[in-house]
């Protein structure tokens, strides 16, 4: 039951070439950043990412794009990251662009066995009816495009099916967590930390505080330990800013 792993290059040693990851995070708020760079170190390629954003220039999943370690992407906001466009719109990068909402949707769904749901968001647009850039040719034109997804009438209302995310592992942050892999976030750094762990087959979260099993009590874990396989733990760490505003 003892789930802790001394080192994140020990815990991210096994992750192969072409593997999918679900990545916890909110922008830089949350997001698993030393596992984030051990992998980097490790050298997994041609990975495929699910997460909300891909980090920023030099920090985050920016490290492994910037390093031409990511294949593809399905995630919600992208736009604080200037390499991202450039490899989206070079054809680099494929890209899944997808409703917030949604995209957690998809990540707790597949985590709790749930194949495929319908919802609201994208009706009406060509995240249900296809022709998203997946990928582009470099000279401006579509690759690859988004095929047209299912849609059904429930009482009146249009929905559009969704399918659940499970991805091959997934990299979180917590707050805290027990040698059983129970984690406790600490504020908006729960963000994506949640359906993320659920979403991987091999979680592996690397925590501030690592405690007893048993000190923890049972009504604050958010995820229990049943969805996480490797406990990391790396200190306090300090949140990057996305964005610095200052006055003249």
């Amino acid at each position: 039951m003892d789930k802790v792993i001394a080192t994140a290059a020990e815990a991210v040693a096994d992750i192969p070439d072409g593997s999918s990851l679900a990545v916890g995070g909110f922008g830089l708020v949350g997001i698993p950043e030393i596992l984030i760079n051990a992998l980097l170190d490790q050298g997994a390629t041609d990975l495929e990412v699910v997460s909300n954003n891909c980090g920023t220039n030099g920090f985050g999943l920016g490290v492994l794009l910037a390093a031409h370690r990511i294949r593809r992407t399905i995630s919600s906001y992208v736009g604080a990251n200037e390499e991202f466009a450039r490899q989206y719109l070079s054809g680099e990068l494929e890209v899944e662009l997808t409703p917030q909402g949604t995209l957690a949707e998809r990540m707790r769904a597949g985590g709790a066995g749930i194949p495929a749901f319908f919802t609201p968001a994208g009706v009406g647009t060509q995240v249900a009816e296809g022709g998203l850039p997946l990928r582009y040719d470099g000279a401006g034109g579509i690759a690859v495009a988004s095929p047209p997804k299912e849609t059904r009438v429930f009482d009146g209302v249009t929905y559009v099916l969704e399918r659940g995310i499970v991805t091959d592992y997934a990299l979180v942050h917590a707050w805290k967590g027990d040698r059983h892999g129970n984690l406790v976030y600490r504020a908006s750094a729960r963000n994506f930390n949640p359906p993320a762990a659920a979403a991987g087959r091999i979680t592996i979260a690397q925590v501030e505080h690592l405690v007893e099993p048993g000190e923890l009590d049972p009504d604050q874990v958010h995820t229990p330990g049943i969805q996480v396989q490797r406990v990391v733990p790396v200190g306090k760490v300090e949140v990057g800013i996305e964005n610095r505003t200052v006055r003249a």
